[in-house]
């Protein structure tokens, strides 16, 4: 913890990391979704004609979204393809997302579960540019939490 008066810089959002259970996958270029919403429910007490109370409801998780330049490792394709496919050992995994200072220590980690892959894109070739092939996949989960 920083002492009253210490400067504290935040930490950049280019060095991180991505563990899913199983697969080995090392290099990300892009992930988002780290997100939740909490709705609310409205609630009318009696005598209380001025104010109506809020209360918590269901909360809502984001889709994990993971970007990466395609390589010969096909670990988080096959994934998708297992539940494509229907294959009983398609399995839901727990997973993290990391983020590491410039000296590659962890600072961060938000941890999801249950999660498996709703969507998976391919890369989108043009002969006119020099672009990385980017191949894209949508992770939805049961939960996360920054730890």
């Amino acid at each position: 913890m920083a002492q009253a008066g210490q400067r504290v810089d935040p930490y950049g959002s280019f060095d991180f990391l991505v563990e899913i259970d199983g697969i080995t996958r090392a290099s990300f270029q892009e992930v988002s979704g780290l997100e939740s919403t909490i709705d609310t429910m409205d609630y009318r007490e009696g005598g209380e004609n001025e104010t109506m109370r809020r209360l918590p409801a269901k909360t809502k998780f984001v889709n994990i979204v993971c970007k990466w330049g395609t390589t010969d490792n096909p670990e988080m394709s096959e994934w998708h393809r297992q539940w494509v496919v229907g294959d009983p050992a398609a399995a839901r995994k727990n997973g993290s997302v990391v983020l590491l200072d410039r000296q590659g220590n962890e600072k961060v980690r938000w941890n999801f579960v249950n999660a498996w892959p709703s969507k998976y894109v391919g890369p989108s070739f043009n002969a006119k540019n020099s672009d990385v092939a980017i191949e894209t996949m949508e992770i939805v989960h049961e939960g996360i939490t920054r730890v």
